[in-house]
This record gives C-alpha cells, structure tokens and sequence, in this order.
C-alpha cells in the first residue's frame, strides 16, 4: 500500500497531538505515513522528503511542528503539494502563538494552510477534502462523514427538547 499523506512532526513529542490525525485517516481508509523530520536538527533530510514526496505518491502533506514552528513553511518552499500546519502547543509558556504565527505568516508564494492549535484531527480531514476533489470513493467517504455530523445535531436538538424548563419554550 502506497501512502498518499504525510503527516510530519518535528519531534516524536507531537505524536500524542497527531495521533487524531492517523486515527481519521485510518478510520477514512487513507493509506498513511508518519515520520518526525526537524527543519533544524535535520534540514537536509526535510528538503530530500519534500522534493521527492510527490514523486513518491504523497498527494498531501500534513506538517506540526511547535515553538519555532519553521517545519510546515521549510517542507512547503520544496514541494508543489498541498500542505498543511498544525502548530503544536509546547512548554515553552507562549500560550502557541508562536507555533501559529511561524506557521501562518508565510511568505507571497509559499502558502501553508493551517489548522487551530493542536487541530490535529481538522488537518486529517482537510487533508480529506483536498483528496476528494480528483478521487470519487474519497468523496463519498466524506459526504458520509459529513451528514453523520449532521445526524449527530439534529439527535442532539430532539434529546435537548426532552429537558424541562419552566420557562423553556421549545
């Protein structure tokens, strides 16, 4: 099985916050990889996997990285594909702004789509979507997907009627 998204973390410390990722596209059936590449301690293992993961099959790459989050911008100055940043909260006490801020504020020409802190989860299924403009099956997955959130609010309003209020008038 050949993967068609990366997701990339700048240290194994991140695996807990990309778990959500590799959970939804396992859970899609999306052949995945996940490897930890440092835009600091390793920049020429990053420039080879981002000039060569299309060639590879990657059709996505989804990039968290924390603190000086340079990882998801160094990956996209390499490589036509899509990416994604997922700015990972640290220890370093800034609250993540600065894993946002690295990570957002990209130069003209090098674009990095970027989720909410820790929105590991949201990366996978943006990842999804993108997939699902050129691959009917994908699409459908997330169609599916979708109207279960739907389903999910419409069952919530109807338990939500059943709680008695005095004044509650629905």
């Amino acid at each position: 099985m050949t993967p068609i998204v990366s997701i990339i973390m700048g240290s194994t410390s991140d695996m807990p916050v990309m778990e959500a990722a590799a959970k939804y596209l396992n859970d899609m059936q999306i052949p995945f990889e996940i490897n930890a590449l440092s835009a600091h301690r390793t920049p020429e293992l990053v420039a080879d996997f981002a000039k060569n993961a299309a060639t590879r099959g990657i059709k996505v790459i989804i990039a968290a990285a924390g603190g000086a989050a340079h990882l998801p911008g160094v990956i996209a100055a390499s490589t036509i594909l899509p990416v994604i940043g997922v700015p990972i909260k640290t220890t370093m006490g800034m609250e993540a702004w600065d894993s946002m801020l690295s990570i957002i504020q990209m130069p003209p020409g090098i674009p990095v789509a970027t989720v909410g802190v820790n929105a590991a989860q949201n990366a996978a299924i943006l990842a999804t979507q993108i997939l699902a403009v050129a691959d009917p099956k994908i699409r459908q997955k997330v169609v599916t997907k979708k109207a279960a959130l739907a389903d999910k609010i419409t069952k919530a309003n109807e338990d939500l009627k059943q709680i008695k209020f005095e004044y509650k008038t629905n």
